[in-house]
């Protein structure tokens, strides 16, 4: 059975790095019907912190990824003592006292010799172990080193494929040596290509290089977040971009993986969040969404019209490309006199409309049924007695309801403000 494992350490929240490579071993896994493992990998003792572990466990949950077993290598030293020991009695280690502090280090001897890894995404890879100096197993203060707690840890937890980003490849001939010298069954390797910024350099803050919890907070949904990390180095082919993990595990195998670097691009991310909140259903929206509107103070705790807003999510979803851009873009549903960008009103309302508008005034209150299609249909009737482009009146009217150049369609924005507030937004304007 295939068993796979994904191991963060709790020094810091999970990255976009990190996610990708849980992803991959989390898909790896369903798709040939084996097992996750999750390896907290929390041997030091001093940057190691219990928030960052809610924060890897509360963000690999939020993106769908539930593990098969979970494990803390904190709770494992005397395990890897064990190890070490057999090492140091098999004359393949010795012992080496700190000048800094009591206690001995326990030290590998590394041997010359050719290191070939059959790696499944870069084919193979060639090491020379005489580049490699003896390596600490145990320091004097007793903790394991990252390379042998990892590679007892995936021999003990049966770990049959060592998915991790191409960083770690200068660790794979130490690892080799160490499984050799204990007479561990070797795994197989693949090691993911490195995301790069848009500008072709290392991911930074700048270019995408934030926690996951950043991007949830941001209002990224984690479909669509996934959705974006399987496309780096991954494709499901014929020109596919948008693709469901349930579709993607059936598709998904580790030799297609591509082995050039991957460009994270937020604008290509943000497009796809776009998709994903299109078809999203609106009431799980709101959810999200409520919530902002209390904070902001545009609706009371316990006092609002909850189908209300969520008509408002419907009126915003296609054209949002993050849950957040809502309470900045719908502010004027909930202000009394929303701010008026100066730049528009020189472009739209430099010019007196008060007799365009006086005249659609009078049309909207004599409606008998004040929707959409009425609404369109009295302003169409009037442009076109007026002589002029439906254009000319369109966005001064909108700016001058909202105070923006853009938003949804004009017609059911008018309906959502009711004809009380057009009326006295549009009063302000006829002199």
């Amino acid at each position: 059975m295939v068993r796979v494992r994904f191991a963060p350490s709790p020094t810091g929240n999970l990255h976009i790095g990190g996610g990708r490579t849980a992803l991959f071993n989390w898909l790896y896994a369903r798709a040939k019907g084996g097992k996750f493992i999750l390896r907290i990998e929390d041997t030091d003792k001093v940057r190691s912190k219990q928030e960052y572990v809610d924060e890897i466990l509360n963000s690999l949950k939020w993106l769908g990824f539930a593990w098969d077993e979970i494990y803390y290598q904190s709770q494992r030293f005397n395990i890897y003592t064990d190890f070490a020991q057999r090492l140091l009695k098999e004359g393949k280690a010795y012992t080496e006292k700190s000048p800094e502090r009591e206690g001995e280090a326990i030290i590998f001897k590394v041997l010359p010799q050719q290191i070939k890894v059959d790696d499944l995404i870069r084919k193979e890879i060639k090491f020379d172990a005489a580049l490699i100096k003896d390596q600490v197993l145990i320091k004097s203060d007793g903790t394991p080193t990252y390379n042998f707690a990892c590679v007892v840890d995936d021999a003990m937890m049966e770990i049959t494929h060592v998915i991790r980003g191409d960083d770690h490849i200068s660790n794979t001939p130490k690892q080799v040596l160490l499984y050799q010298a204990l007479g561990f069954k070797l795994p197989k390797f693949a090691h993911l290509p490195l995301i790069m910024g848009i500008d072709g350099g290392r991911l930074s803050k700048r270019t995408g290089a934030t926690a996951i919890s950043d991007y949830r907070k941001l209002g990224y949904l984690p479909q669509a977040l996934v959705n974006y990390l399987l496309l780096l180095s991954w494709a499901p082919g014929n020109n596919q971009e948008l693709i469901d993990t349930k579709e993607a595990i059936k598709l998904f195998d580790l030799t297609d993986v591509n082995k050039t670097a991957a460009t994270f691009d937020l604008k290509k991310l943000g497009w796809i969040n776009n998709q994903y909140l299109k078809s999203e259903d609106s009431e799980r929206l709101a959810d999200q969404i409520i919530p902002m509107l209390i904070e902001k103070g545009y609706i009371k705790q316990d006092n609002f019209d909850r189908n209300y807003i969520v008509s408002l999510v419907k009126l915003f979803q296609p054209r949002m490309s993050v849950v957040n851009d809502f309470p900045d873009w719908a502010d004027f549903f909930f202000i009394e006199e929303p701010s008026i960008d100066p730049i528009a009103a020189e472009k739209y309302l430099n010019k007196d409309l008060s007799r365009e508008f006086k005249l659609l005034l009078e049309r909207i209150k004599a409606l008998k049924n004040f929707d959409v299609i009425s609404i369109e249909e009295s302003f169409r009737s009037l442009v076109s007695e007026l002589g002029i482009e439906a254009k000319v009146l369109i966005h001064p009217l909108r700016v001058a309801l909202t105070g923006k150049t853009v938003g949804p369609g004009l017609f059911e924005t008018m309906y959502c403000l009711g004809s009380e507030r057009i009326c006295k937004r549009l009063g302000k304007f006829i002199k």
